[in-house]
């Protein structure tokens, strides 16, 4: 049987560590309609804003949970991504969020991320999620793989050991 064409895993480039200069680089939470809230994050925190609207609606005129999953995603990769060194990069590896209530539109949504640790290759943090009037929205929990440079350029080397093995 052939093999299936392989492809290297795709790796996220290094983000930007000055919150600033990532709050106007955008991505995919200014795609729908999110913003870094610079003056509001920090080292192992960050916040980021959102007012809903029609298109963050599910069919029951609620905001849709893949709204909430974002702006926690986003808020806690932030507050990661505050503490790498300039050649570390890190990803999501796991999101658990939990939906306490629904907002409608209109509202607005603040979500805060925090890093509860930091080791080598994996970040623990936590957010969250609360409306106009103050109240939790929901709250979540994620991990991050952290890597360097140097362990993305000797992956990538081996790949390429790999797929010269094959022909």
């Amino acid at each position: 049987m052939p093999h299936a064409p392989s492809f290297p895993e795709p790796r996220p480039t290094r983000p930007t560590p000055d919150l600033f200069r990532a709050a106007r680089r955008g991505g995919f939470h200014h795609e729908v309609g999110f913003r870094v809230v610079p003056e509001r994050s920090g080292r192992g925190y960050c916040t980021v804003t959102g007012r809903v609207e029609p298109r963050h609606l599910n069919i029951n005129s609620i905001v849709h949970g893949g709204v909430y999953a974002t702006i926690l995603d986003t808020a806690m990769g932030g507050a990661v991504l505050s503490l790498l060194t300039e050649d570390e990069t890190a990803a999501t590896t796991s999101l658990y969020v939990e939906y306490l209530r629904a907002a409608r539109e209109g509202e607005v949504l603040i979500a805060r991320g925090h890093v509860l640790r930091r080791g080598r290759h994996i970040a623990f943090a936590e957010g969250g999620l609360v409306g106009t009037e103050g109240e939790r929205l929901s709250q979540a929990r994620g991990t991050w793989y952290i890597w360097s440079a140097a362990e993305r350029a000797a992956a990538q080397a081996a790949h390429r050991r790999r797929l010269a093995g094959r022909t």
